[in-house]
């Protein structure tokens, strides 16, 4: 299948605002890009073009800093990307290496951090799981517990709620959902790490709510990373990753040095249908779920 995705704002600023811009789609995914999606930036004053220059952060997400002008810039981009149309995997059988048999890239994860606060979380987490065997049935284990304990709601968000305040609070959006699923994952030896992207209603009913960026996270159980997400609780079709980090310090879509308003701002990601493009995801789910069954029957 082929997903559309893109976004369209505007900022205001009084005077010059040097900015990081985290949007493009992550190097993990490039290859599978079928139609460029090419950043613009764009004076809202005169119309001109800003330079941008990209550069690779610690964590490989590919980064552009700019320079808005005084009076502000439009961001706008649209691409097409590839997917395999099939939905997450559930790794539940997944065993959990031992701290000392796992990659080294992957021990950083298993640290606290701004939002994730492991130290205050420890005394949760051992008592509710650590009876359950260690990798995949502990993370969705973690999974359930957050999609039940936090009540999301738009309304409620807040840039500087952490993980330990997300549990106590039990409200929140789909930031506080996966920093608190990191945090209890990290605190039973679990590597996980923040990511951002896109998220579109393939699949599933259509939220009524304005589209947006989306965070999840995912863990390093088995041999590989998988996608978690505590907020669906569900597997979901066509993630688009655009960020990964630490939790959401590491990956904020706009980052400033300066005062700014975010005057406008519009997020779209949905499968495209056609004559190019004939093959649905719904109609890819069911024969991925026949498949399925099929071999489950032996």
């Amino acid at each position: 299948m082929h997903i559309r995705y893109g976004y369209d704002f505007e900022i205001q600023c009084a005077q010059a605002l040097p900015s990081i811009l985290l949007l493009d789609v992550h190097p993990d995914r490039r290859a599978d890009i079928s139609q460029p999606d090419t950043m613009s930036v764009t004076a809202l004053a005169d119309g001109q073009a800003c330079a941008t220059e990209v550069y690779a952060d610690a964590f490989g997400n590919l980064c552009r800093r700019v320079t808005l002008p005084a009076g502000g810039a439009r961001i706008a981009a649209e691409g097409m990307i590839h997917d395999s149309g099939f939905p997450d995997p559930m790794p539940e059988e997944a065993g959990l290496p031992p701290p000392d048999a796992l990659p080294a890239d992957t021990l950083g994860f298993l640290l606290g951090s701004r939002y994730c606060e492991t130290d205050q979380l420890m005394g949760v987490a051992w008592p509710m799981f650590g009876h359950l065997p260690p990798g995949g049935a502990q993370v969705q284990a973690i999974c359930d517990f957050v999609h039940s304990r936090i009540r999301f709601d738009y309304a409620s968000a807040r840039p500087t709620r952490t993980a330990l305040e997300a549990f106590g609070e039990q409200v929140g959006v789909c930031r506080d959902y996966a920093h608190l699923a990191i945090a209890l994952c990290r605190c039973m030896n679990i590597p996980a790490r923040y990511c951002t992207g896109y998220l579109g209603d393939i699949g599933v009913p259509p939220d009524p709510q304005p589209m947006d960026f989306s965070a999840w996270f995912e863990v390093f159980i088995g041999d590989r990373w998988y996608a978690f997400d505590a907020r669906h609780n569900r597997p979901r079709i066509g993630r688009i990753v655009i960020a990964r980090g630490r939790d959401a310090t590491d990956v904020p879509f706009f980052h400033s040095f300066g005062g700014h308003l975010l005057a406008r701002f519009s997020v779209i990601t949905e499968e495209v249908a056609g004559e190019r493009f004939p093959q649905t995801a719904e109609n890819r789910r069911d024969h991925w779920q026949s498949i399925a069954r099929i071999r489950g029957a032996g």
